[in-house]
């Protein structure tokens, strides 16, 4: 028997009832003989609750405290689901982060993992017991208290199988898979049975909200099976039934790839453009502009630099939506009149579609064919960027759900 960690997302754990069907599987799962160790998250909404709290008290509530505050909600699942284990005649231990020790950097409620002791746990798994470690949380080398960002779980989930050698970790969660693209906006999208660690990385980080991205790193980066399947089925569905459900994702690219081209579709809705005017062509003008972006730490995607024209050009880049603003008054104040720039557009109704597949390593034609999709369709492309795996293309917003659609069509992923 293996051992193997479960993940439970806040939806999974958002009520005592839901806490008891969590306990009725992994029960399961460790009736079969399994070592199991189980990673949730807080109760849906209650991670909000509490920022909430906080934010009546300060408006920029101090991170350490903040850390403090929003780590507690996973304290209180991992308690309730020791309890639910308990009540049904099983040996279960629970623990917050700092206890195992997760120790991880300083970046308050942004903190990356650093180690992971696994003495205390693997000595519990020997016992017979089944563990409960609270996700989204560790503690830094001065003993304060750390989150690891939103979604964070996932990535404590994945982080606490890498280093116990899991077999397998699975993700539960509300959906049942991956899928080739989101079914709310293609109703015929298809679950995919495996994804590469290559394509869930790029689908991730182009805006598939399934898996956090640095959960999808660390599984790379340990090499760590990892699974996505859904918690809302019946807790006592047959195990080996449910030990091959969901999408796997896998490190070995599928032998079918000659014929899977493109993967999926993954969009952003969040994206804004900017575009600073008659910027001097000359070394060190990407630096001016980008240097004091970063300084204000606003992440920047897309770039493009236009051809220069009697010793000027333009330069445009996306921004998240949110930043936009931010973004806008940065260039105003500190780079526009230091670089000599005319002038300065800003566009925030715009969105990013990609497409996704490791078998456009083997296959040409695919950007003609995405590109030729989109003009059939009359939208027209503002910006593109690539990668071995994926083409991405910035859009008008509106235009968003009817290039999915037409690209999930015209590569075929609604069938197998």
């Amino acid at each position: 028997m293996a051992l193997i960690v479960h993940k439970y997302g806040g939806t999974s754990m958002g009520s005592t009832e839901r806490i008891k069907n969590v306990a009725k599987r992994v029960a399961k799962w460790h009736d079969a003989g399994h070592q199991i160790v189980v990673v949730p998250s807080a109760m849906s909404g209650e991670t909000n609750r509490l920022i909430g709290l906080a934010k009546e008290i300060m408006a920029q509530p101090d991170p350490r405290e903040l850390d403090m505050i929003a780590s507690t909600g996973e304290q209180v699942s991992v308690g309730l689901l020791s309890m639910a284990l308990q009540a049904i005649g099983k040996q279960a231990v629970s623990y917050a982060g700092w206890q195992v020790a997760i120790k991880t950097d300083s970046a308050h409620t942004k903190a990356r993992i650093a180690s992971i002791d696994d003495a205390k746990v693997k000595a519990d798994l020997d016992a017979g017991k089944i563990v409960i470690i609270t996700g989204f949380q560790g503690v830094d080398e001065k003993g304060d208290i750390t989150t690891l960002g939103r979604g964070g779980s996932d990535t404590s989930a994945v982080a606490v199988a890498a280093a116990l050698k899991a077999q397998e970790c699975l993700i539960y969660t509300d959906v049942d898979g991956v899928y080739t693209t989101d079914p709310r906006v293609v109703s015929d999208a298809r679950r995919l049975n495996t994804v590469t660690f290559e394509e869930m990385l790029e689908m991730a980080s182009l805006g598939s909200k399934v898996l956090q991205i640095r959960s999808v790193e660390f599984a790379g980066n340990y090499r760590m099976p990892t699974r996505v399947l859904s918690s809302l089925t019946d807790p006592l569905m047959p195990l080996e039934e449910e030990a091959n459900s969901g999408t796997l994702i896998s490190f070995e690219e599928d032998t079918n790839m000659e014929q899977a081209t493109i993967t999926g579709i993954a969009f952003n809705r969040d994206e804004a453009k900017i575009t600073v005017l008659g910027v001097p062509d000359k070394p060190g003008v990407a630096y001016q502009i980008l240097g004091p972006v970063a300084d204000a730490n606003i992440e920047v995607d897309m770039i493009i630099q236009n051809q220069s024209v009697e010793g000027k050009t333009d330069f445009t880049f996306t921004v998240p939506r949110v930043e936009y603003q931010k973004a806008m008054e940065v260039l105003e104040g500190s780079v526009k009149a230091h670089i000599g720039a005319t002038s300065i557009l800003g566009d925030s109704k715009v969105s990013k579609v990609s497409v996704v597949g490791v078998g456009m390593r083997s296959h040409v034609g695919i950007a003609s064919q995405m590109f030729r999709t989109l003009s059939e369709e009359g939208i027209n492309i503002q910006m593109i960027s690539t990668s071995e795996i994926k083409i991405s293309v910035l859009i008008d917003e509106k235009y968003m759900e009817l290039a999915v659609r037409a690209l999930h069509k015209a590569f075929g992923l609604e069938s197998a």
